[in-house]
């Protein structure tokens, strides 16, 4: 084993145990949630009603009228589902998609 490839390995070894014990990776990615989303931005943005909205990515259309009238706020999950949604909303649609 060359000595680059020996580096190598043992980094990865090195990144493996601080996964494993709980450390940060050098490489590893963070991910921000925010606390609040702009609910009724992101379905306008896509051109839905709040009804196909809440139908095509999985929320009740109740929840969609609160979270827009400001009578309610998405819970955690589902904030970083609608941030999936307002960056990459083709990617949800085929993930949620009825398979045949």
């Amino acid at each position: 084993m060359t000595k680059s490839a020996f580096d190598k390995v043992k980094s990865g070894l090195v990144e493996a145990k601080a996964y494993l014990e709980g450390s940060e990776s050098k490489r590893g990615y963070g991910i921000h949630v925010p606390a609040r989303v702009n609910v009724k931005k992101i379905r306008a943005r896509l051109g839905l009603s709040q009804e196909s909205f809440a139908q095509t990515y999985g929320f009740a259309l109740s929840a969609v009228r609160d979270w827009e009238q400001g009578r309610r706020q998405p819970e955690r999950s589902a904030r970083i589902l609608l941030k999936v949604v307002e960056k990459e909303p083709e990617a949800v649609t085929r993930a949620l998609a009825k398979s045949a």
